[in-house]
């Protein structure tokens, strides 16, 4: 079973028989800003997760019970409404949700097997608090006879899911007591995963408030993806892409100290950003743009690197505009 946050739908009822689902998705950014589409036929089910500028994440299953995750899922289900008349309802998440339930299927296992024998699940979850978790508590009971899910955001409990409930977002006390009692009386395993900043699509927001620099990480990742295969296929540089990289981030880690390449904080290998510092997404995006600019005008790429960036800049304009930054 698909968990998803299902308050009451915005939108309910419509059939992708008749309805351009792309169209759909774009107006629900437009007007929603985040959440998520939830598609469901006899066939399979699945969820397209939104924010304003990008779809992030996506589940999808089947009929045969395999669960498809992140972008497969998405090209998958958004391929299927031709083959299936889906039944679509629409939900509104707020942001630092909606990052959440996008990165689930990246979520990293950082405690497994912990058994009853020896763990307490009411005193794990006091613990998953104390340590700010942004992730799940998964349980076993019964050698998986039953099992429960309990869902943080940065410590704060924001629901769960119990397979004696139909497996539906729960945010009751009642519901994690019945767990709890359940695990003391029967015995089982718990495991815990974490979704990390560095992970995924995106991450949540700090609590408190503020955009996540994770929002910025894969606009900017496809943005020096796509320097890096300009500069290759034009053989604008006798040595490596990764070398002259660091050389132009040594020089601008005096305005921006993340990019400093000894401070571990911000590095780009194989196509992927690994970001593990706390700069504002503005500063973030700011840093690597103007980077991407100047190595691009340097190795002699500006010219060609500025006919391929088009769509770029048209898929990301909210966040160009939203930073005051321009190519």
């Amino acid at each position: 079973m698909i968990i998803l946050p299902k308050e009451k739908p915005v939108i309910e009822g419509l059939n992708t028989y008749y309805l351009n689902v792309h169209r759909l998705i774009e107006h629900c950014q437009g007007e929603l800003g985040s959440g998520g589409v939830y598609f469901h036929s006899p066939s399979a089910e699945g969820v397209v997760f939104f924010d304003k500028d990008e779809l992030l994440s996506g589940l999808y299953q089947g009929r045969e019970g395999d669960l498809v995750k992140g972008d497969a899922a998405v090209e998958k289900l958004l391929a299927a409404v031709d083959e299936f008349n889906f039944s679509l309802n629409v939900y509104a998440i707020e942001p630092e949700k909606v990052y959440f339930w996008a990165n689930i299927p990246s979520a990293e296992m950082i405690y497994r097997d912990l058994s009853t024998e020896f763990t307490d699940l009411d005193g794990l979850i006091k613990k998953m608090m104390s340590e700010n978790l942004t992730g799940y508590i998964e349980a076993s009971i019964k050698d998986g006879e039953e099992s429960g899910l309990i869902f943080f955001i940065n410590g704060q409990i924001i629901g769960g899911s119990y397979s004696w409930k139909q497996g539906e977002l729960n945010g009751t006390q009642e519901a994690r007591d019945e767990l709890v009692q359940k695990t003391k009386k029967s015995g089982g395993s718990f495991h815990v995963s974490r979704i990390s900043p560095s992970k995924g699509k995106a991450a949540p927001a700090p609590a408190g408030g503020g955009a996540s620099s994770e929002n910025v990480i894969v606009p900017l990742q496809e943005l020096l993806d796509l320097l890096e295969r300009t500069v290759r296929a034009g053989k604008f540089l006798r040595g490596e892409f990764n070398t002259a990289l660091k050389k132009k981030f040594v020089e601008k880690a005096d305005t921006y100290a993340f990019l400093d390449p000894f401070a571990g904080e911000f590095e780009y290998v194989d196509g992927k950003i690994r970001f593990d510092g706390d700069a504002p997404p503005e500063a973030v995006a700011r840093g690597v743009t103007e980077s991407v600019k100047e190595l691009a005008q340097e190795v002699g790429a500006w010219p060609r690197f500025s006919e391929e960036i088009g769509p770029w800049t048209e898929k990301y304009a909210g966040m160009l505009s939203r930073y005051g930054l321009s190519f």
